[in-house]
């Protein structure tokens, strides 16, 4: 298959590198230093599975240098897609599709609205890794995984070739058989995780060990599970006691990414997020009063993040 990676960062590198080392032809949209590093010495992927050093076909950051690609794995932050939307276009072929790999429900829709139905599928993916410098990504921890399907849920030969192509990788991949359902389940899981996270500031180990902060969170992810279902996503029976054991399956000094970002003063995904959570909870008639303290709570915080409080004279 060609394949565009649009956003050779944590997830997008470390997918597209597995892809190009298995056979692929990856094409890299990036910018900047990461992008000249690739070009000059390929990607370098430090990984508990194997290091490796990724060659792809081309790597450059103009779309229309790429032409018609078969797939495109979307990498970017999720406060990015509609702009990346509409910067991929001329990758857009009439029988291309993009798999988003953002946290949060709301990418599927938004490549939906810029590029058609038919162009924008399910995905969601997990992986521990970031950029280590201009070339170089880490895979820290924990095995990837990537889930996708078509919006309808329907069975495709371009879905199924996409599959085969990431198994080829040796990289963990599937088509569940209700992709919103998994997406939902996810959601709920890390809207817990990223909140009481970014509240606490501690690990979740740390915070699942007062009752009062475990019990808030297992309140979070009792609202995400109603909200998906006044938003007409038919969950599975165990949504709620499998999001439970998977945190207290988790392995000790975890924190997500949201609450990274949310302590060292970053733009975060609280939006797309808790912010969502309230939103479609309001959208649906559906109460949402932990996620909505914990987004009130947040969002001053992301406010000054995204420069929309004018300088004090601390700074």
């Amino acid at each position: 298959m060609r394949i565009a990676i649009f956003g050779a960062g944590g997830i997008g590198g470390y997918l597209g590198g597995r892809l190009s080392q298995a056979g692929e032809e990856v094409v890299f949209i990036a910018r900047g230093a990461h992008l000249e590093a690739i070009r000059d010495h390929g990607l370098r992927v430090d990984s508990i599975k194997g290091d490796f050093i990724a060659t792809p076909a081309l790597a450059t950051d103009n779309p229309s240098k790429a032409g018609i690609v078969d797939a495109v794995i979307l990498g970017v932050k999720a406060w990015q897609v509609l702009d990346a939307a509409h910067e991929m276009s001329p990758m857009i072929g009439p029988n291309t599709f993009v798999v988003p790999m953002q946290n949060g429900v709301d990418a599927p829709g938004q490549l939906a609205s810029v590029l058609g139905d038919k162009a924008a599928v399910v995905g969601m993916g997990g992986i521990m890794s970031y950029i280590v410098g201009p070339g170089h990504i880490r895979h820290a921890g924990a095995e990837p995984f990537v889930t996708f399907g078509e919006s309808d849920d329907s069975t495709s030969q371009r879905t199924q070739n996409l599959l085969q192509a990431f198994l080829n990788a040796d990289v963990r991949a599937n088509i569940p058989a209700n992709v919103y359902a998994a997406l939902w389940g996810k959601l709920a899981y890390m809207a817990a995780s990223s909140g009481i996270g970014a509240i606490t500031r501690v690990s979740s180990d740390q915070w699942r060990g007062v009752t009062e902060s475990w019990a808030m969170a297992q309140e979070v992810v009792r609202e995400v599970l109603a909200v998906a279902a006044g938003q007409g996503i038919t969950m599975p029976d165990d949504s709620y006691a499998s999001t439970i054991a998977r945190f207290e399956a988790a392995a000790p000094g975890g924190t997500s990414s949201m609450q990274r970002d949310v302590m060292e003063g970053r733009r975060s995904e609280l939006e797309v997020q808790t912010g969502a959570i309230v939103r479609l909870g309001e959208e649906a008639g559906v109460p949402t009063p932990v996620n909505t303290f914990i987004y009130h709570s947040l969002l001053p915080q992301e406010m000054k993040a995204q420069g929309k409080f004018g300088p004090t004279d601390s700074e």
